[in-house]
């Protein structure tokens, strides 16, 4: 019989005792309440006695609210100080866990536990290797209610989310929880909370981001318009330093994208992916892979359309050429279907600066760029402004720097024109833009980590990209559920002999 089993059917015994040592009355929860409310309800009877004000009414919900934050504090500390019996009137002498034996301590051990409420002292039972093994003191009920770090899982989760959230810093967190919850932390320990939290829910990450995207795939074909729905990939890059690799090659942190269109080329949603700079992004292309495959794997409706979209970056061009264009679906074994999109406005970048090198500053180099944007979305547009821009270098005189641009602007699009089929992808409802993961990049990143006087280490970094991506992916809730559903499944000690010998022992 498990501990938890074992532990619900000794205090089902002795709820029929009248030991308020061994089972604490309803009586004597009354007693530890009955003060909060009797000043809640003084606070409500005096503001009906006085004239009403905006002063009066602001003071009133400031009272209520410290008083109910109290209130729970005393409540939830006096319900996990009765989850357990006194060691002597019940609980088993010897546990097993993780195949070593361990004695129960003769009496139970304070811990100081964080909570929404504010701080409370839980005492609860340790059980001690018995071979000395220097193994830590177990605590069997810490497991199952899922308190780790000293905290408990709705204080954990707020703290980690108060992390990720756009514009947070440490010091911003540790005040938003004193100010709120009553909690008075130090950087050690949030920092603690907060890698728990990321680590606990990175595990989930994949699976509950494909089930976003495969919810949002059902609302797309379940959609009215005229194109199929789209599946929309994408990658880039941003420069990312770390303190801790200063001097190394690689200094560019990966973003990734997968975005569902539906039938009329409206964006539904967005998971994303986001990794600290790595040489080729071995990370970055493994889960995003990983995502891919297993949203594959996961869709059983009509076959939408893939794309991939992105600018025309080395990394982001060999994850296509390398990956992406050799991808096999999982059931069928066939190989996939991608339309490979250059992003547009990168494409617009080498008009302008072909134009400039042609015309200068005149108004002619704002004119024909803007005349050959509208063209490249035309049919077969690519090729008419290429024409357009060789009939134009012979006719005009550059300067060397300026033909050295042009060139390089001109063999950018001649290399791509492939993939730059902007007409159809229209037709087709297929984006022309990564400007979601260009976004993605300054929404992960700019407004998070790269603020004012930040400095950051790998892993650090890397624990605050991993919160920030569930939370922007919309997918937090049913990541953090995951991790609760964890603890609960998680395995406690069991009995070293039968249960009878088990409670004579303890007694």
């Amino acid at each position: 019989m498990s501990y938890s089993m074992y532990l619900a059917l000794v205090m089902a015994t002795f709820s029929n005792t009248d030991s308020a040592e061994q089972a604490p009355s309803e009586a004597d929860l009354d007693d530890k309440l009955e003060p909060i409310l009797q000043r809640l309800r003084q606070l409500l009877r005096d503001f009906t006695r006085q004239p009403g004000s905006p002063t009066a009414l602001f003071q009133l919900e400031q009272q209520l609210q410290t008083e109910l934050r109290e209130l729970g504090r005393l409540g939830l500390e006096w319900t996990l100080n009765h989850l357990e019996p006194a060691p002597k009137e019940g609980l088993p002498l010897h546990v097993h866990f993780e195949a070593a034996p361990h004695t129960r301590l003769n009496a139970k051990t304070p811990q100081d536990v964080a909570t929404l409420f504010g701080k409370i002292r839980w005492w609860r039972t340790g059980y001690r290797p018995t071979n000395r093994t220097g193994d830590p003191t177990i605590f069997p009920l810490a497991q199952p209610l899922g308190i780790v770090q000293g905290a408990t899982p709705a204080l954990a989760e707020k703290a980690a989310r108060c992390q990720a959230e756009t514009g947070a810093t440490q010091r911003h967190t540790l005040q938003r929880l004193k100010r709120e919850h009553g909690i008075d932390w130090g950087v050690k320990k949030l920092r603690q909370v907060t890698d728990h939290v990321a680590e606990a829910m990175t595990v989930h990450r994949p699976e509950v981001q494909v089930a976003k995207l495969l919810e949002l795939l059902g609302q797309a074909s379940a959609s009215t318009g005229r194109h199929r729905p789209v599946v929309s990939v994408g990658r880039d890059g941003i420069t990312f330093g770390l303190r801790d690799r200063k001097g190394t090659p690689w200094e560019v942190a990966s973003t990734g994208t997968i975005s569902v269109l539906d039938r009329r080329g409206r964006r539904l949603g967005t998971i994303y992916l986001a990794f600290t700079p790595e040489a080729k992004q071995t990370t970055m292309t493994d889960e995003l892979t990983r995502v891919v495959q297993a949203l594959l794997a996961g869709w059983e409706g009509p076959a939408p359309r893939w794309c991939y979209v992105t600018d025309a970056g080395a990394n982001e061009t060999a994850y296509y050429r390398k990956v992406l264009r050799r991808l096999r679906h999982p059931r069928t074994g066939e190989r996939l279907e991608w339309f490979r999109v250059v992003d547009y406005y990168h494409a617009s970048e080498r008009l302008w600066t072909m134009g400039e090198a042609l015309f200068g500053n005149g108004p002619r180099a704002k004119r024909w760029p803007r005349r050959m944007q509208k063209l490249l979305l035309e049919p077969n547009g690519v090729r008419r402004v290429l024409a357009s821009a060789a009939a134009l270098q012979g006719r005009y005189h550059m300067t060397k720097k300026a033909a050295a641009e042009f060139r390089k602007a001109y063999a950018y699009l001649c290399k791509r024109t492939k993939t730059m089929n902007y007409a159809r992808y229209r037709r087709l409802g297929i984006p022309l833009g990564s400007g979601v993961t260009e976004a993605g990049c300054k929404t992960i990143y700019t407004q998070r980590l790269k603020l004012s006087g930040m400095q950051w280490k790998d892993a650090g970094a890397q624990t605050i990209l991993n919160l920030r991506v569930l939370l922007l992916s919309r997918v937090w809730n049913d990541a953090y559920q995951r991790v609760l559903q964890s603890f609960e499944e998680a395995k406690v000690p069991s009995y070293d002999g039968g249960i009878h010998q088990t409670v004579d022992e303890a007694a």
